[in-house]
């Protein structure tokens, strides 16, 4: 096919590269600082051709080189114990983390971000999300298993709402459901500090045998550096490395007319990736048996910045060198340049290691799947990454000043001027009532609201059971997978964050999501025992926004110390504002707890009447940045619930001993909306209602029955102990020093009766909860079936 003569394009080679020092390029289009072009100029000791310019332009964005959290994130590392070695067998700087689960048996998980792409595109840029995550998962050795993901939206009564919302949603159903995988579990909050700035952050978990693992390294010189999947488009140019480095304002987006409104009109489109998830499938499969059968020494995938990434990432990692022709890729559209072939997001594709005496059998492989390959070149031992090019030599640098050695940024850092007055203004100084009919009234309201009303609207569209390994999901705690057959052996994970609480404390707010999602694990009767996170924020160029950033770190490493468990792997999304206004800090928190028999899991919701309901925990007036100020008040401000990580141990301790007698029929946390909220949710599980009294619990903590029912104080769970049990449940209890009280019984009246303060119907709690999202989206799908 012959190339349009509009698009003839003459290569940059690094011979005119240097005889043409003087040749102005457009590193700022591309997201790089004078000074960030100056030191490529100093490493190279020349002007960067056109393609190694593309290169570093994508490898030093924000979303590639963590240039200005890498000082940050090595906190994690500085904060380690050799309690948190135990089971860690990859963390930190590979595609993702590796977890030893036992039984020979090892889990790998990671959380990502697609946030400016789902704004832009909101379907291709979730499903690709998706598609991503998952990829990350292949090239450790593993089969992905399950996905999760954590949305953010803007106003749910904003006019530009609804576009995202079916957008991110359907893009996350179609690519997950198309994979085959089930989606387990995951978060959605609607709030307008999220307008112009969705937040889509995907989770993915696979599992593997021990000697299964690959790392993402080139080594041995002579082996053949092979590219397999889809054919390399023009779609995603510049698409998550850009778009994720930058933040969004007139200039990056339109304005359209929808009713009397002004809505966001997104310019950039081409830059957002397109997903074909029944080629991934293929590509898994693919992947799978080429490990099977040990013919490939790593695999990297290629996500944000392509070939970019995944040649400089494996010859930096393998500090080795690598040759490779340009020539040799396989194209959508031939009139692609070579800078163009360079930053391409097309998905579905990786990048294989192979010793050249595997090659054929490598070859076969891929045929039998119908899987496209082309051999690009091959490692080299001088160092140095050289790609090819039409006969021109193009690309000529040591790959760790792409990788790893890129600029990283000490920004300014100021303490907000704003966050003395917003911590003064405490939501216990709001009314309060006392009142029967007002804290009915305000009950339903909180049930009904946005973030608390049920999500089958959104989860409705994920299959949460193919593969038939699932024993829990929405709307448990947290999502369950039997890892091996035999055994029962399985894993658990739950994602947490709370942007309102980090709005006020970003260190204790980022201890909450910890805990939370800590606590989601253990009342499922997991073993938590290792982190993922995903840090959201604004502008990095912000000084307000960086102390905010190192705050959020901080609480982490040092929760995750106090807690044994360490962090794994993640993703820091920067730009996440509008202009000058940044949204809450929202540090997204995965954590993956390991169970012995997924048979003796905990459900969220008691099925049996006649028992005995628990709390566990203490009841403290900690109502600021909860949902009832939220829903009652409209109101943001005080200092969030305290966190005792310490107590968090024991209680997780506790329920694993309770679950190891079989002394607990249920489980439930207490976070957003209180104590109220948990026991809605406890009786609409399963229909079968309950009688709670909070006389003790007021005289008891000291507190309120508006604060006893909406308080989110933290380290607290509601369980469900059948009577034969009681004497045995309490010992355990006192044996481990964790506060319990008898708050009430399972009942066989379908409905939740507060003892002289309010009784709702189960029918009536089901569609004050579940009438929400359908009003402002459109009907339910119908769930799907129980496989």
């Amino acid at each position: 096919m012959t190339t349009p003569a509009s698009r003839q394009h003459v290569p940059d080679s690094v011979e005119n590269a240097i005889a043409t020092p003087e040749k102005e390029q457009p590193y700022g289009a591309l997201g790089l600082k004078p000074e960030e072009y100056e030191q490529i100029k100093t490493i190279l000791g020349r002007r960067p051709t056109s393609g190694e310019l593309a290169m570093y332009s994508v490898m030093w964005s924000e979303h590639c080189s963590y240039k200005s959290s890498k000082n940050y994130l090595r906190r994690f590392g500085q904060k380690v114990s050799d309690e948190m070695k135990e089971r860690l067998m990859v963390g930190m700087g590979q595609n993702a983390g590796v977890v030893d689960v036992g039984e020979g048996w090892a889990v790998t998980f990671k959380a990502e971000s697609h946030n400016h792409p789902s704004f832009i595109e909101p379907f291709q840029g979730a499903a690709t999300g998706v598609g991503g995550i998952v990829r990350d998962i292949i090239s450790m050795g593993a089969r992905p298993v399950a996905v999760m993901d954590a949305l953010r939206f803007g106003a749910i009564d904003h006019p530009d709402t609804p576009r995202v919302v079916h957008g991110v949603t359907s893009g996350i159903s179609f690519y997950g459901n198309c994979l085959g995988l089930p989606n387990i579990g995951g978060e959605t909050v609607f709030d307008a500090v999220y307008q112009a700035n969705p937040l889509v952050n995907a989770l993915a978990v696979g599992v593997l045998r021990h000697e299964d693992l690959k790392l993402a390294n080139a080594t041995g010189v002579g082996n053949k550096v092979v590219l397999f999947g889809a054919r390399t488009g023009g779609d995603g140019i510049g698409g998550a490395s850009i778009l994720a480095s930058d933040s969004f304002d007139d200039a990056s987006t339109g304005s359209a007319t929808q009713g009397d409104a002004s809505v966001a009109k997104p310019k950039k489109r081409p830059a957002v990736q397109v997903g074909d998830p029944f080629a991934e499938k293929v590509l898994i499969e693919c992947c799978l048996e080429l490990y099977k059968l040990e013919l490939v020494e790593a695999i990297q995938d290629l996500g944000a910045a392509g070939i970019s990434c995944a040649t400089s990432e494996l010859a930096a990692n393998g500090n080795s060198g690598m040759h490779v022709s340009l020539d040799n890729v396989l194209l959508r559209d031939p009139s692609l340049t070579a800078e163009e072939i360079l930053m391409s997001e097309s998905q579905e594709r990786m990048m294989a290691i192979v010793a050249p005496e595997k090659l054929d059998a490598f070859l076969e492989v891929v045929g039998k799947w119908e899987v496209e390959t082309s051999v690009l070149g091959e490692v080299t031992g001088d160092g140095r990454l050289i790609i090819d090019w039409q006969g021109e030599r193009i690309v000529d640098v040591d790959p760790s000043t792409v990788a790893v050695d890129g600029p990283v940024y000490d920004r300014p850092v100021a303490y907000p001027t704003w966050i003395d007055a917003l911590q003064a203004d405490a939501a216990e100084d709001l009314p309060r009532s006392n009142e029967p009919e007002v804290l009915r009234a305000q009950f339903l309201a909180m049930l009904g609201s946005p973030n608390l009303a049920d999500a089958s609207w959104i989860t409705n569209q994920y299959d949460y059971y193919v593969g038939g390994n699932t024993a829990l999901a929405f709307p448990d705690d947290a999502g369950m997978v039997r890892v091996d057959e035999e055994s029962g052996l399985g894993f658990a994970v739950s994602t947490d964050a709370n942007g309102r609480y980090c709005q006020l404390d970003p260190y204790a707010g980022a201890q909450l999501a910890l805990a939370e999602a800590y606590r989601n694990v253990a009342v499922t009767g997991a073993t938590p025992t290792a982190i993922t996170d995903c840090l959201n924020f604004g502008s990095p160029e912000n000084p307000e926004v960086m102390w905010q950033f190192g705050q959020t770190v901080d609480g982490l490493a040092d929760g995750c110390f106090e807690l044994g468990t360490p962090v794994t792997g993640g993703n820091v999304s920067f730009y996440n504002q509008t202009g000058d206004v940044p949204i809450h800090p929202t540090p997204l928190v995965g954590v993956l707890g390991i169970i012995d028999d997924v048979s003796r899991r905990i459900p969220s919701g008691w099925q049996d009447a006649g028992d005995n309901i628990y709390l566990l925990g203490v009841t403290s007036t900690e109502l600021s940045g909860s949902a009832w100020a939220d829903v009652v008040h409209d109101h943001l401000g005080g200092l969030p619930p305290k966190v005792d990580l310490a107590a968090e141990r024991r209680l997780a301790g506790l329920l694993g001993a309770a679950r190891e007698e079989w002394l607990i029929s249920s489980a439930h946390d207490l976070s957003e909306g209180g104590l109220g909220q948990a026991l809605a949710e406890g009786v609409m599980r399963f229909g079968v209602g309950a009688r709670v009294w909070l006389t003790e619990l007021m005289e008891r903590d000291g507190v309120d029955a508006a604060t006893a029912l909406f308080s989110e104080s933290a380290g607290r769970v509601i369980v469900t102990v059948p009577r034969e049990e009681d004497v045995k449940f309490r010992g355990l209890c006192e044996g481990r020093d964790y506060p319990v009280l008898r708050i009430g019984v399972t009942d066989t009246e379908p409905a939740l009766e507060v003892q002289d303060v309010f009784t709702a119907s189960v029918d009536e709690l089901r569609e004050t909860s579940r009438g929400t999202l359908p009003a402002v989206f459109g009907p339910t799908v119908a769930e799907l079936p129980v496989r």
